[in-house]
């Protein structure tokens, strides 16, 4: 987890030496990269840690709320999934609210993908079988 965030930041900010663009373009590359990674045939995480990494040098106060919302739904509700659903809609509001255009909507396309990435995970939510996560010591 930590290392798919460090992933999303360093993308962002190395390519950032080349401009805004080259940074919205990375934060979408390395995004996808870790979801559809060629040597896994295609087959990747989710994106939820890589989209909270490439928030940091993109739009800082959207990833405090995406962390603390993240933080929030999942202490509520012991949902990891629920809390990453939540978080990206979240984001892609927050994001038009708060950063510039071309911004916002790279984030609502990162939080698209993530919702798409889900989609196993909202059909065991719905049906009441998705796995909990406890906050408890062992």
């Amino acid at each position: 987890m930590l290392l798919d965030l460090a992933k999303g930041t360093a993308a962002v900010l190395v390519a950032r030496s080349w401009g805004a663009e080259a940074a919205l373009v990375a934060a979408g590359c390395v995004i996808l990269g870790h979801m559809f990674p060629i040597w896994l045939g295609f087959r990747g995480g989710k994106g939820v840690a890589t989209a909270l990494g490439v928030l940091i040098p993109l739009a800082w106060p959207v990833a405090i709320v995406a962390a603390l919302l993240w933080l929030a739904v999942a202490f509520l509700f012991h949902y990891a999934s629920l809390a990453a659903l939540v978080t990206a809609v979240a984001c892609a509001v927050v994001a038009a609210l708060i950063v510039d255009q071309t911004t916002a909507f790279v984030i609502a396309g990162i939080a698209l993908l993530i919702i798409l990435r889900h989609h196993e995970n909202i059909r065991r939510l719905i049906a009441g079988t998705e796995s909990r996560i406890s906050f408890r010591k062992s």
